[in-house]
C-alpha cells in the first residue's frame, strides 16, 4: 500500500500532510521539470502515435527531429501514422515512455507499467527502462513482481502497509532481506508458486501417458522453476 501516493508526492503532484519533499534543496514541485511520471495505464491523446510525440516535443522546446528516432528505439516506427488509441496495450505503454523519454529527465517514475502487459511486452518495457539507466537517468520503478525487481532493480525500497520497511542493494536484498516484513512476503511468495506446482502436476497426474510425458519434458526444458526458487532463497 502506499506505492502510487509515494510516487505522486515524490513527482509533487500531491502535498504531504506532514513533512516535506525536496530534491537538493528544491521543492518536489520545482523539480518536476526534470522528471516524468509513467502511468499503470498510459493517458494517451486522440491522435496519431507520431502526434502524440510531437505534442511533447513541442511543449519542451526539444527538438522534433528527434521523433522518428524515439519511436525506433521503442519499436513504433511503423506504426506513426496509426491512431494512438488502437494501440495494444504494450504499444500504448512504448509510447507512453517514449514520450516520458523524450523530454529527456533526469528522474523517470514508473508505477507498474508492465501490470497486465503479456510476457514479450514486458521484456521489451524492462529492456526500453533498462537502456533509459545506462543513459543516466534515474529510475524509480513500482512493481509487484518480485522476479522483475530481481532482474532490473539497483536498489529495492520494500513497502509495506505505507511506510518504508527496508532500503537496501539489489544484491543484499534478495539473498537475505533484514525486515521482517520482507521476508514475510518472501516466503508467502515461495509457498504460493510451490502449491501451484504441486496443483499442475497434480492435474497431468490425472491425464493420459502420452500428455504426461509431454508435460514432464517440457517443464525440465523450462529454466522458470529453478529461476523463481533461486529468487526466493531456495
Amino acid at each position: 500500500a502506499g506505492k502510487s501516493i509515494l510516487l505522486k508526492l515524490l513527482h509533487g503532484l500531491l502535498a504531504p500532510s506532514s513533512g516535506s519533499v525536496s530534491w537538493n534543496a528544491l521543492p518536489a514541485a520545482q523539480a518536476t521539470a526534470r522528471q516524468a511520471l509513467g502511468f499503470q495505464k498510459p493517458v494517451l491523446l486522440r491522435r496519431s502515435v507520431a502526434a502524440n510525440m510531437d505534442f511533447v516535443l513541442k511543449a519542451r522546446g526539444a527538438d522534433r527531429g528527434r521523433r522518428d528516432a524515439l519511436l525506433e528505439d521503442v519499436g513504433l516506427a511503423h506504426k506513426a501514422r496509426q491512431p494512438a488509441r488502437l494501440l495494444s496495450g504494450g504499444e500504448a505503454q512504448r509510447l507512453a515512455l517514449a514520450r516520458a523519454l523524450a523530454t529527456d529527465p533526469e528522474v523517470l517514475f514508473l508505477d507498474e507499467p508492465t501490470a497486465s502487459l503479456d510476457p514479450a511486452s514486458v521484456l521489451v518495457i524492462e529492456r526500453i527502462v533498462g537502456e533509459a539507466c545506462a543513459r543516466g537517468t534515474r529510475i524509480v520503478f513500482v512493481t509487484h513482481d518480485i522476479g522483475q525487481a530481481r532482474r532490473i532493480a539497483d536498489e529495492v525500497v520494500f513497502l509495506h502497509r505505507g511506510r518504508v520497511a527496508e532500503h537496501s542493494r539489489a544484491t543484499d536484498f534478495f539473498p537475505e532481506p533484514r525486515s521482517q516484513a520482507a521476508r514475510d512476503y518472501a516466503d508467502i511468495i515461495r509457498g504460493d508458486f510451490e502449491d501451484y506446482i504441486q496443483d499442475i502436476q497434480s492435474y497431468f497426474r490425472c491425464l493420459d501417458g502420452e500428455r504426461a510425458r509431454a508435460f514432464e519434458e517440457a517443464r525440465e526444458v523450462s529454466e522458470d522453476y529453478g529461476r523463481f526458487l533461486q529468487l526466493v532463497g531456495d
